[in-house]
């Protein structure tokens, strides 16, 4: 029997997933959601034997089994809260981050709780061949005793805007911090574990409240010291990438969407790339990791389990962010 499954947001990221779960065997999308009258116009025309609303409350009529919410990061939990109030679905898959704050995030971990189903917050990089053949070579002890990190998380996509145009998108993706930046801190808690802020620098473009880079130190398990820094304004990087430099008692680490290299204290260096890492799927679409991201949540979905990151793993990214807004 296949999982009645719909799709709240229909940007790239909603036409991403929904490309991916149609080659899915035991998913049937069933209905496609999002308030804008062009847009679901247009998908119309596209999706001609799929059901186009344009209210989340309109999916309760659907007998849903699993829900995608692949909206702008300011409307998640209203979104989800309604998914979870009304019943519309008990599997919830949402795109990063959870919510727009720590407060909202420990609220839909709530309602999370009180269903059977799964959960899962799309930050896709734990799903990546690169930075799991960097975390197994940490828990293999190849690095030795951490001794200290810096994550990254670079873009160039807000060069060359206009200040009020920047102002625009950024607030409609969320900010800096929880559109790019929730990319580095999410890897270093996979990585390290629990992290606290010890100091922070937002940096603003011309006063006008646009955050387009910031830096920030962390302290973890056993004093690890760790730095944290993002922007998207960063010359050379036409694509997003995120990426961590992690130094042991035994050498250094680099690991990013492309490669790992490992170069040790005799100043030996070996390197991987993503061809070397089997980064092979059954469908291509955007990154394999999108694939193998949607394959674990529907099979967690189908057992009633969640799989990582569940809504309480991706609040603990919220909570950072909140730390270096406060610090």
């Amino acid at each position: 029997m296949k999982m009645r499954t719909a799709i709240v947001g229909l940007g790239k990221m909603g036409l991403l997933h929904a490309s991916i779960l149609s080659t899915f065997p035991n998913i049937q999308i069933v209905a496609l959601c999002d308030k804008s009258k062009l847009i679901t116009k247009f998908a119309k025309k596209i999706f001609e034997k799929i059901k186009i609303v344009n209210s989340v409350e309109l999916l309760r009529d659907f007998d849903l089994d699993v829900i995608y919410v692949t909206t702008p990061i300011p409307s998640h939990f209203k979104i989800v809260e309604m998914v979870y109030s009304y019943g519309i679905a008990h599997n919830v898959f949402v795109e990063k981050t959870l919510a727009s704050s720590s407060v909202e995030a420990s609220k839909l971990c709530q309602l999370a709780q009180t269903s059977d189903g799964a959960h899962m917050v799309g930050y896709e990089r734990r799903y990546a061949v690169t930075f799991n053949k960097a975390q197994e070579l940490i828990h293999q002890g190849v690095i030795g005793d951490l001794i200290s990190f810096k994550a990254y998380a670079y873009s160039s996509d807000f060069i060359g805007l206009k200040d009020e145009k920047a102002v625009k998108v950024s607030a409609s993706r969320g900010g800096l911090l929880r559109d790019l930046c929730a990319h580095a801190v999410d890897l270093a808690l996979w990585y390290f574990g629990d992290l606290r802020v010890i100091s922070s620098e937002l940096k603003c473009k011309h006063n006008t409240g646009f955050e387009d880079a910031v830096k920030f130190t962390v302290r973890g398990v056993d004093d690890l010291k760790g730095c944290i820094e993002a922007s998207w304004c960063m010359e050379g990087y036409r694509m997003p990438e995120a990426g961590l430099t992690i130094e042991g008692s035994k050498g250094v680490l680099h690991v990013s969407d492309d490669k790992v290299e490992f170069r040790n204290t005799a100043g030996s260096l070996i390197k991987w790339h993503r061809h070397d890492l089997k980064d092979d799927v059954e469908f291509l679409l955007g990154a394999p990791e999108y694939y193998r991201e949607s394959k674990h949540f529907i099979e967690s979905a189908v057992k009633g389990s969640s799989r990582e990151p569940s809504f309480f793993t991706a609040s603990k990214v919220e909570q950072i962010i909140d730390q270096v807004k406060k610090s």
